[in-house]
Protein backbone atom coordinates (compact mmCIF):
# COMPACT_ATOMS: atom_id res chain seq x y z
CA UNK A 1 0.00 0.00 0.00
CA UNK A 2 1.38 3.39 -0.98
CA UNK A 3 0.65 6.57 0.99
CA UNK A 4 1.48 10.21 0.65
CA UNK A 5 3.89 11.18 3.41
CA UNK A 6 4.08 14.71 4.80
CA UNK A 7 7.32 16.58 5.52
CA UNK A 8 6.99 15.48 9.15
CA UNK A 9 7.03 11.81 8.11
CA UNK A 10 3.38 11.14 8.88
CA UNK A 11 0.38 10.15 6.81
CA UNK A 12 -3.31 10.83 7.29
CA UNK A 13 -3.79 7.72 9.44
CA UNK A 14 -0.68 8.18 11.59
CA UNK A 15 3.06 7.89 11.19
CA UNK A 16 4.57 5.94 8.34
CA UNK A 17 6.19 3.47 10.73
CA UNK A 18 2.78 2.81 12.33
CA UNK A 19 1.33 1.99 8.93
CA UNK A 20 4.25 -0.31 8.14
CA UNK A 21 3.79 -2.12 11.47
CA UNK A 22 0.00 -2.42 10.93
CA UNK A 23 0.51 -3.84 7.44
CA UNK A 24 3.09 -6.32 8.77
CA UNK A 25 0.73 -7.37 11.57
CA UNK A 26 -2.12 -7.80 9.08
CA UNK A 27 0.03 -10.00 6.86
CA UNK A 28 1.27 -12.10 9.79
CA UNK A 29 -2.28 -12.60 11.10
CA UNK A 30 -3.47 -13.55 7.62
CA UNK A 31 -0.68 -16.09 7.18
CA UNK A 32 -1.18 -17.58 10.66
CA UNK A 33 -4.94 -17.92 10.25
CA UNK A 34 -4.58 -19.40 6.78
CA UNK A 35 -2.06 -21.97 8.05
CA UNK A 36 -4.36 -22.91 10.94
CA UNK A 37 -7.35 -23.39 8.63
CA UNK A 38 -5.30 -25.43 6.16
CA UNK A 39 -4.01 -27.70 8.92
CA UNK A 40 -7.49 -28.18 10.38
CA UNK A 41 -8.95 -29.03 6.99
CA UNK A 42 -6.10 -31.43 6.19
CA UNK A 43 -6.67 -33.27 9.48
CA UNK A 44 -10.37 -33.77 8.66
CA UNK A 45 -10.07 -34.32 4.89
CA UNK A 46 -10.67 -38.06 5.11
CA UNK A 47 -13.78 -37.81 7.30
CA UNK A 48 -17.23 -38.10 5.75
CA UNK A 49 -20.77 -38.22 7.07
CA UNK A 50 -23.32 -40.98 6.43
CA UNK A 51 -23.98 -39.51 2.96
CA UNK A 52 -20.33 -39.51 1.95
CA UNK A 53 -19.95 -35.75 2.24
CA UNK A 54 -17.08 -34.03 3.99
CA UNK A 55 -18.32 -32.20 7.09
CA UNK A 56 -15.58 -29.56 6.92
CA UNK A 57 -15.18 -27.56 3.71
CA UNK A 58 -14.29 -24.03 2.73
CA UNK A 59 -17.45 -22.23 1.84
CA UNK A 60 -18.10 -18.50 1.57
CA UNK A 61 -16.65 -15.70 3.64
CA UNK A 62 -17.33 -13.51 6.67
CA UNK A 63 -17.47 -9.77 7.10
CA UNK A 64 -14.14 -8.07 7.82
CA UNK A 65 -13.43 -7.49 11.51
CA UNK A 66 -11.00 -5.34 13.39
CA UNK A 67 -8.43 -7.02 15.66
CA UNK A 68 -6.71 -4.75 18.17
CA UNK A 69 -2.93 -5.21 18.28
CA UNK A 70 -0.11 -3.27 19.92
CA UNK A 71 0.32 -1.58 16.54
CA UNK A 72 -3.33 -0.48 16.59
CA UNK A 73 -6.44 -1.95 15.00
CA UNK A 74 -5.89 -4.27 12.05
CA UNK A 75 -8.73 -5.30 9.74
CA UNK A 76 -8.85 -9.02 8.94
CA UNK A 77 -11.11 -10.92 6.55
CA UNK A 78 -12.02 -14.59 6.81
CA UNK A 79 -12.62 -16.33 3.54
CA UNK A 80 -14.08 -19.70 2.90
Amino acid sequence: MLSVVTDEGSTRSGSLIDEIVREGARRMLTAALEAEVNQYMAELAAETDEFGRRPVVRNGHHRPRSVVTAAGPVEVKARG
